[in-house]
């Protein structure tokens, strides 16, 4: 937040003891005696803010555009700063404990923004897959345009395949970004973060390319992956950190210095999220914690069930992972839990797939994860049908694909509602 509105403590320790994210989400970063004591933040439902002297104005506005280094001097204009968004932002980058966070409109807009600023014509993209359908379409239909290249890698690729796939990026050009989906969407496939790290120390010197993860299926409560060496974390906050299907937004979060730069075109560009997204999200982050737990423990129970049934072909949860393989090793190292988004294949095809989706009572058909409500789609012909045949066939995203994201309702409720669904079928 800015120095001219920051709460007059902003500690996230009482004594030696360190306090837990999801009780500093009640408070950190607002002081209530700067909004005539409101215990909640109001909505700053304002597109410019009164400078006090003509010095702050050129003052703020040094730190707003790059003229100097920002410390958060004071409020400008709401397309590059607001108190409801730098709140948001100090309270984001708690959970993953990270140097800096930035809030955009959407996580497409955070991705987007991520790519032109350390991407440039003629440097070359590493990514792993697969990966959400729109950032694939970034990378390989809009920056293609501007002859950026990629070379990908599978999500569980061992350190041995990663050196491989550096070593022919390199001999292509200039590479500039790493980037990363874990877990995968749709397929829920495991990166490896500490080999991707260890093959970049390896394979560079000098200054790094930057490692960018999404985290958005695991994050921010079942996986941290700055903790294994990541530079940025990506959101897209219209999933758990919203939580109730009704905003969109996104966050990158990590390393200042790498943030910094891509403030920079967020302010220009205007990809900032909106007051009254920005408290939405505010009032979501106070529930994350209970959310995400009663999501995942109904997640594990709906999973027992699907698993046995004999119309199910088998089920894609990080429960369930085969000790000793490689998925269970990066499941083990980098993961606090299995989530509650899951792949479920059926037997059969887009045939079977289409019954059980339209059997379902309870569960609702459409895309998106993460809210309070369970939701249910088909991949192949939704979220990723404009990936090219070939491409999802190489990575399992088939016609019987069904992706499941479990909410907070009942779990035997739930279970009861897929059993009647797979006999439709």
């Amino acid at each position: 937040m800015t120095d001219s509105r920051r709460p007059k403590e902003m500690t996230q320790h009482i004594g030696n003891h360190r306090l837990d994210p999801s009780t500093l989400m009640m408070g950190y970063g607002f002081d209530p005696a700067l909004s005539e004591g409101s215990l909640k933040p109001p909505i700053f439902a304002t597109s410019t803010f009164v400078f006090q002297r003509a010095a702050d104005g050129k003052r703020f506005f040094e730190g707003i555009t790059g003229r100097r280094p920002s410390t958060g001097d004071g409020l400008v204009y709401s397309r590059f700063n607001n108190p409801n968004q730098e709140i948001l932002e100090d309270r984001l980058r708690i959970w993953e404990d990270a140097e800096e966070s930035l809030a955009f409109s959407s996580g497409m807009t955070a991705i987007t923004t991520l790519f032109l600023t350390f991407v440039r014509p003629g440097d070359v993209i590493v990514h792993s897959g697969p990966l959400y359908a729109a950032t694939e379409t970034i990378i390989n239909k809009i920056l293609g345009q501007f002859g950026i290249k990629y070379v990908d890698f599978p999500a569980g690729a061992t350190r041995e395949e990663i050196d491989a796939v550096l070593v022919r990026a390199k001999a292509m050009g200039n590479v500039s970004l790493i980037y990363l989906e874990s877990p995968a969407n749709p397929t829920n496939a495991l990166v490896d973060v500490e080999a991707v790290h260890a093959a970049r120390a390896a394979a560079f010197d000098g200054e790094l390319p930057p490692i960018a993860i999404d985290n958005t299926f695991l994050g921010p409560l079942w996986a941290r992956p700055l903790d294994q060496g990541a530079d940025i974390s990506v959101y897209s906050l219209t999933k758990y950190a919203g939580g109730h299907s009704d905003l969109v937004a996104g966050a990158l979060t990590g390393r200042k210095a790498l943030l910094d730069r891509v403030r920079m075109i967020r302010n220009t560009m205007g990809g900032i999220c909106d007051p009254n997204t920005a408290w939405m999200l505010l009032r979501s982050l106070e529930t994350l914690e209970l959310r995400m737990s009663r999501a995942g423990e109904n997640a594990a129970k709906v999973c027992a069930f699907l698993r046995d049934h004999p119309k199910v072909e088998t089920v894609g949860y990080l429960g369930f992972l085969e000790p000793g393989s490689r998925q269970a090793d990066i499941y083990t190292r980098h993961c606090l839990g299995a989530g509650s988004t899951f792949s479920l294949y059926l037997k059969g095809g887009e045939r079977e797939a289409f019954a059980f989706l339209d059997a379902l009572k309870i569960a609702k058909l459409a895309v998106s994860l993460g809210g309070t409500e369970t939701l249910a789609s088909a991949p192949a012909a939704m979220t990723h049908l404009s990936v090219p045949d070939e491409r999802k066939a190489a990575l399992g995203i088939s016609e019987n694909l069904v992706r499941i994201s479990i909410g907070v309702e009942k779990a035997e409720d739930l279970i009861a509602d897929f059993g009647h669904a797979l006999d439709a079928i």
